[in-house]
Formats: structure tokens, C-alpha cells, sequence
């Protein structure tokens, strides 16, 4: 397995093509960076090791991993042929179902993940408003309309997700288009959309905290006033706390939304909707890829979207979470240890207020890997984790905390510790 990692890093810059899933992020020298079969909740890495993933690939798969019901469907479609000179059907119909579900819109367009969705936002909000300023929160992607921010102050990506990103290869001239604010910092929003003309501003509904004094009612109410386009990043949220957009449940319509990651429950889709008068402005930008109309994305979708709005999905996945959080704030209290529990819908987040955080994080995925669970500090939920998993999921993870007690109590974290410290932003990894 590390030869496998070694190997990849030599050929594979990085060593994979996406971040989120390189070892140095979990466990350094010691998480498994390569499977062989994933179903339900269960992974078998190469080495023939199983495990029970509570990581679960970062979203992608709420429905549970090679879920039959969508699965038959794709490869009915793969047998049909994917490509051709033409349209592939199913393109309109999930235009059409995305159209139901968020009446509010008019228009969708397609790509193949998330980071692509909301470059092609903001060229389309930018097209339509005429501005090139664009004002964010939350993360949103690795293109240089977004990494941009960096350039001005290195650190500006810190309070969005990730601390330390990168600026190599993000062109200078981009540097003063993109202003972050703070989430349910409106003073803060009011005073750069004085001074920067801004024309579109794009966030996430929620990342860890609940808006506060209406704060997104105030957003919407700003561009309404200062004609901005108002752009919100649902691809993680969408469809975790609703059939549709976190946005629904606080009542707030945005001019356009992304959805990712869920829509498509493990096959590359993700969408881009907004009202007509915005989106028709794509017409005049050239926005284009030959594999946004592969047939298997839009079928794995519409399948999706089928099984969710069948089983309710987003139901289980919040009493799950609830239950997951619920027990992690026992778990606490019992250990004596100062720990917050957050998260958004489906996604439960715990970290410790202590100097040793990324230390105690990587005890966690070092002792629950030893139980076959992959493990970190937050939990995707998905339909398929039942409550006997997760209880067996706390039954280990209680041994961990006391650990972490006696560590908090005076014990040194680093006798416990067989692998370096867990990575806390970006770094080249190697």
C-alpha cells in the first residue's frame, strides 16, 4: 500500500487528483490510499482490509455506495452507448426534474463536478451583471476566479475552509475582482459592496453555524437593492436537509444555485439553475466541454433524485446526524472535555477547543482505523449507516476520548501517536 502512494506521488502530481482524499489529510503514512470495492457503508482497500467508512467520500454518496437502484439504470445506459452526435435525452429530463424541485428558476446548465459549476456561475453572473467584482463566502472551488483572493493577502482563504492555498499560477491581473466577507458579518458585506462594485455575490448557505439576525434575508435584500446577482453554493448542502437546496429552508430564493456531490450519489454530475434573464446571458460566453453531455451523469441523477424523493431521504440522513451529534455531546460531557459539535445538515463536525486538536484528530483515525472504521473529526452521513454501526462507531470511539481525557489532563498526546500529525490546510503534498 505505501509503495502504491510512493509510486502514484512520482507519476501523479500530489499523488491523486483530488486533495480531500490524500493520505496527509487523514492519517500521514498510514491511511489506506487506494480501494478496490466500495457498498453500502463498507470499503475494502487494496491488502484486501475492510472498513466501515465514516468519512464517506466527502459527500458524494448519501444514497450509500454502488446502490442498485441507481447502478442498473447507468449500466442499462452504458450498454445503450453513452455518446453520440447526439443530445442524450435524459440531459432535459434532469433539466426538467431540477426545474420542478426549485420553481423559483427557469434555466439549468451541466457539468461533471462542483468546482466547474461554480466557475461557470460566476462567468455567467458576471456576463449577466456586466461587473467583474464578485464578493464570497465559503469555498467554492480551486479555479483562479476564486484562488484570486489569495494574491492579495495570503491568508484570505483562512476563514474558507482551507488555510495556506496557493496562489502559484493564478494570474495577478485577477487580484483585486474577488472580496471575501464573513458569514453573518453583514456590516461587513455592506461596506465592500460600497466601495468595490460589486456585481454578483456568491456563498455557501451554511458551512458550521446557523445564520444569525436574518442574516441571509439581509443578503438578499442588499441585492436586491444594489442589483446584485446572488449566487448560492449548494454542493455540499443540496439535498441533505430537503429535496432541493438548504436555501428552501430558510426561505431565501438566490438568482442562481449550484448542486454537486449528492445530486449524482457517487457519478460525476453537477448543476448550475437560475432565473432566465441571468442564465440566457451563457449564450454570449463561450461555455462548453465535450464531456458535460455524457449520457451517465444525467441517468445517474435522475435515478437519484427518484430514490430520494422515494425514501426521504434527507429525513434519515438528519435523524442519523442528530443522533451522531447527540452522542458525541455525551461523550464529552462524560470525558470532561471542551468540544464543539457543529456541522451542516448531514454532517457532523466535532473539535476539540485545545491546543492538541490536529493531534487528538489524528489519534482518532490512527485508533478507529485499528477497528476497521475510517474515521476522522466529521462524519458524512448516509442512509446506509444504521444505527449498529454507529453504535459499534461509539463503542470504539469512547476508548479514544478517554485517551484524549488523559492527554487533556497532563498525559503527553505524543507517546500515543505512531504517525505524524494530520495536515490542517493546503501543502504540497509528496
Amino acid at each position: 500500500m505505501k509503495n502504491i502512494w510512493k509510486k502514484s506521488c512520482k507519476i501523479i502530481p500530489g499523488g491523486n487528483t483530488l486533495l480531500s482524499k490524500r493520505p496527509e489529510l487523514w492519517l500521514p503514512k498510514k491511511w489506506p490510499s487506494h480501494f478496490i470495492k466500495a457498498n453500502g457503508i463498507n470499503v475494502t482497500s487494496i491488502g484486501n482490509k475492510k472498513y466501515k467508512d465514516f468519512v464517506f467520500a466527502v459527500g458524494t454518496n448519501v444514497l450509500g455506495y454502488a446502490n442498485k437502484f441507481i447502478d442498473k439504470p447507468v449500466i442499462k445506459a452504458i450498454n445503450s452507448g453513452t455518446m453520440s452526435s447526439l443530445n442524450c435525452y435524459e440531459e432535459f429530463e434532469l433539466a426538467e426534474e431540477l426545474l420542478k424541485i426549485n420553481k423559483w428558476a427557469d434555466m439549468v446548465k451541466f457539468t461533471r463536478g462542483g468546482g466547474e459549476a461554480n466557475s461557470l456561475a460566476v462567468r455567467i453572473a458576471r456576463a449577466a451583471s456586466g461587473k467583474q467584482n464578485v464578493a464570497f463566502c465559503g469555498y467554492h472551488g480551486w479555479h483562479d476566479w476564486y484562488v484570486a483572493s489569495n494574491l492579495k493577502d495570503k491568508n484570505s482563504l483562512k476563514e474558507h475552509l482551507m488555510s495556506g492555498i496557493s496562489t502559484d499560477g493564478v494570474p495577478l491581473a485577477l487580484k483585486k475582482t474577488v472580496h471575501p466577507f464573513i458569514y453573518n458579518d453583514f456590516v461587513n458585506l455592506e461596506k465592500i459592496v460600497a466601495k468595490k462594485n460589486i456585481g454578483t455575490i456568491i456563498m455557501e448557505v451554511k458551512r458550521n453555524f446557523d445564520p444569525t439576525n436574518h442574516f441571509l434575508q439581509k443578503v438578499r435584500q442588499l441585492c436586491n437593492k444594489k442589483k446584485i446577482i446572488l449566487i448560492f453554493d449548494e454542493c455540499t448542502t443540496g439535498f441533505r436537509a430537503n429535496y432541493g437546496g438548504l436555501h428552501q429552508s430558510y426561505k431565501v430564493i438566490p438568482d442562481m444555485v449550484m448542486f454537486g456531490k449528492a445530486l449524482g450519489n457517487g457519478y460525476a454530475i453537477a448543476a448550475v439553475l437560475g432565473k432566465r434573464e441571468i442564465m440566457e446571458a451563457a449564450k454570449n460566453s463561450f461555455i462548453s466541454s465535450s464531456f458535460w453531455g455524457e449520457r451517465v451523469g444525467f441517468v445517474a441523477g435522475l435515478n437519484t433524485l427518484k430514490l430520494m424523493k422515494k425514501i426521504k431521504s434527507w429525513e434519515i440522513i438528519k435523524k442519523t446526524s442528530e443522533y451522531i451529534k447527540q452522542n458525541l455531546k455525551i461523550l464529552a460531557k462524560e470525558n470532561n472535555l471542551d468540544m464543539n459539535v457543529m456541522g451542516i445538515p448531514g454532517v457532523p463536525v466535532f473539535v476539540f477547543n485545545s491546543k492538541n486538536n490536529l493531534n487528538y484528530k489524528t489519534l482518532i483515525a490512527q485508533e478507529m482505523m485499528k477497528k476497521k472504521f475510517l474515521a476522522s473529526n466529521l462524519i458524512f452521513t448516509s442512509t446506509e449507516h444504521k444505527k449498529r454501526d454507529i453504535d459499534d462507531y461509539f463503542y470504539e470511539l469512547s476508548k479514544v476520548f478517554k485517551i484524549i481525557q488523559k492527554c487533556e489532563n497532563g498525559d503527553k498526546i505524543k507517546k500515543y501517536l505512531k504517525s505524524p500529525v494530520v495536515y490542517s490546510g493546503f501543502k504540497r503534498l509528496n
